[in-house]
């Protein structure tokens, strides 16, 4: 009989060591266990050390690190109505751990549903120039929108990045146009800007010969010097009439 009383203390003595290690929790520095008292909530625990009560206590653990989540392609029509597919990716992390598993079932999948549409609709309201030329200010657009909606959720999305634009072989085509006219109407407007400044220059020139008879005349005899020094051939030039008359004019100094 003392035996099977030994016996009986010792099992218990046993069920009360597995009680009481099943009682404890380690939760890590970026964990935190959202405790339930008999289906209400109770209190967040952790870092560290902690118990729960078998068969009254139960525990959730929640992840508090900062999680990358890959934002699928998405059919985006753009107010210009061209249809493009568009992926980003979205920075969050819980803040508030009670709120994250009371007030929505699992908050991964909700601010990815989240994500995906809002992206749609941000993207949606702008054209594709705007698309290609501001991304940072769309993804500041839609960081914005998911931070306010998320909040309710004990979530903070910290960063949304837009990674790719894919359009259709066509739309690439057509843009590739666009840039080569633009780039001739530049290249047009820089030519025509240049013989404006160079008309300029030869009438402020043209000017000034004309206020100074000799220097036309020496200019005259110039362009006639390099001409002659190019070329082999014998060139005939056209003498002006006022330079001949100016010689003709002058008279012999009497002695």
């Amino acid at each position: 009989m003392f035996f099977d009383l030994q016996f009986g203390l010792g099992g218990v003595l046993v069920l009360l060591l597995i009680l009481m290690f099943s009682a404890l929790r380690v939760l890590r520095e970026y964990q935190r266990g959202v405790v339930f008292q008999l289906g209400r909530f109770w209190k967040v625990k952790g870092p560290g050390l902690v118990l729960v009560i078998p068969g009254i206590q139960q525990m959730v653990k929640v992840d508090l690190r900062v999680v990358t989540m890959d934002v699928p392609p998405q059919d985006v029509i753009s107010r210009d109505n061209v249809s493009v597919k568009v992926n980003a990716v979205v920075f969050f992390r819980v803040v508030d751990p009670q709120k994250a598993i009371i007030q929505v079932e699992d908050f991964l999948m909700a601010t990815s549903q989240l994500a995906q549409t809002t992206l749609r609709v941000v993207l949606g309201k702008h054209e594709l120039d705007e698309m290609l030329a501001e991304r940072e200010r769309l993804n500041l657009d839609v960081q914005q929108i998911l931070d306010a909606q998320t909040d309710a959720w004990g979530i903070k999305v910290t960063n949304v990045e837009i990674k790719h634009i894919d359009l259709n072989e066509s739309m690439v085509r057509a843009i590739a146009r666009q840039a080569e006219a633009e780039r001739e109407r530049r290249a047009k407007v820089i030519h025509a800007e240049g013989e404006k400044q160079a008309a300029v220059s030869l009438l402020e020139a043209a000017q000034m010969l004309a206020q100074q008879p000799e220097a036309m005349q020496l200019r005259y005899l110039q362009t006639m010097t390099q001409v002659a020094g190019d070329r082999a051939s014998t060139i005939v030039f056209p003498l002006p009439m006022d330079l001949l008359g100016r010689l003709l004019d002058k008279k012999p100094e009497s002695r």
